[in-house]
């Protein structure tokens, strides 16, 4: 038994729906320990699912031992093992869910299958400790707005057509940058805030993203290609593509906080590592009495811990999966998943 952590049994979570192999630990009282975690980046073009299964298959016996040695456990230390079942691109989350499996059954503890998408609220809630919020949700392939109701997360908005991440990532390879593209987009938006050039930072016009409570990517990004090929700096137009598609979701945001009557706003996913997203969530919350959160970077991204910490909250209300029910489920909805922990 490891000496870090006593008796002290730890759930090991396992993230596989894209592009990252994740393990991590979450002790039963909630004491959340970094992942090991390895990505998945081709050398060209998007995510290919099945070069992306066989990275997660040929890295995971070193990423599951880098993280039982760096945390100085064994088996024995292990008390469930929580895994993504989805949603998620197929061979990935199959991945997962077959070391799940044989570990579960090797090691003779739970299986806990669980949704990747309730994982970033509840590892949000974790590290942040806010309550009850409305979460924006904002990543490669998922972008929602969340909040809790009647045992269930509802998802009150979302996007029509793809993620922004994914949007981002498309942009940004058009213009000769390598995946992930999101922080290539950032990056390139400050250095034009910070440049000495003179310019008019409200020059560039792009469609707006809000459909009523939902948003749509597709349209703007072919937008800012134009603009970059009528000539206008890539700069300028990561800046304007920035504001434009966050604007619209703060204000999605916000409108669903006035809807159901909450006071917290909870960024999760990739893009909220986005420095700008969260200083417009801040202001927002500023301005209306309410709090933003945003839980650390390694914490925001897909990671194993924030399976396990779910998992462990299903554990809490006895919530197991069974082996015939652990089949991997890749347009698994966030609002299927019933909630039953507090």
């Amino acid at each position: 038994m490891s000496a870090a952590y006593g008796l002290m049994a730890m759930i090991l979570g396992i993230e596989s729906t894209a592009h990252t192999l994740s393990f991590g630990l979450v002790s039963q009282d909630g004491e959340a320990l970094p992942s090991s975690s390895d990505l998945y980046a081709p050398d060209e073009g998007g995510i290919h699912p099945r070069e992306a299964a066989d990275h997660h298959s040929e890295i995971a016996g070193h990423l599951l031992q880098n993280l039982m040695e760096t945390n100085s456990l064994n088996s024995s230390d292990i008390s469930a093992i929580a895994f993504s079942q989805g949603p998620g691109l197929g061979p990935c989350l199959r991945v997962g869910a077959s070391i799940a499996r044989g570990l579960s059954h090797s090691w003779d503890v739970p299986l806990v299958g669980v949704n990747h998408c309730v994982a970033h609220i509840e590892i949000g809630r974790n590290q942040t400790k806010c309550d009850d919020p409305v979460l924006l949700y904002v990543s490669g392939g998922n972008t929602q707005i969340i909040a809790r109701k009647g045992g269930r997360y509802r998802v009150l908005g979302e996007t029509l057509d793809i993620g922004i991440g994914n949007m981002l990532d498309k942009f940004a390879r058009t213009h000769g940058m390598a995946f992930p593209g999101g922080p290539k987009v950032e990056s390139l938006a400050s250095k034009w805030l910070s440049s000495d050039s003179t310019r008019t930072l409200d020059r560039i016009s792009l469609p707006y993203a809000v459909q009523g409570m939902d948003l749509s990517f597709s349209g703007i990004m072919t937008a800012a290609n134009q603009k970059v090929a009528d000539g206008h700096p890539l700069e300028e137009v990561c800046w304007a593509l920035q504001e434009h598609v966050f604007a619209a979701c703060i204000e999605v945001a916000e409108r669903a906080m006035a809807h159901a009557g909450k006071d917290e706003l909870l960024l999760g996913g990739g893009v909220a590592c986005n420095a700008r997203i969260n200083e417009m969530a801040r202001i927002m919350c500023d301005e209306r009495g309410a709090t933003a959160y945003c839980p650390p970077k390694p914490f925001c991204v897909d990671n194993g811990t924030m399976i396990a910490e779910l998992g462990r909250r299903m554990l809490s209300v006895s919530e197991t999966t069974e082996l015939s029910e652990s089949a991997i489920s890749p347009g698994l909805r966030t609002d299927q998943t019933i909630v039953r922990w507090n």
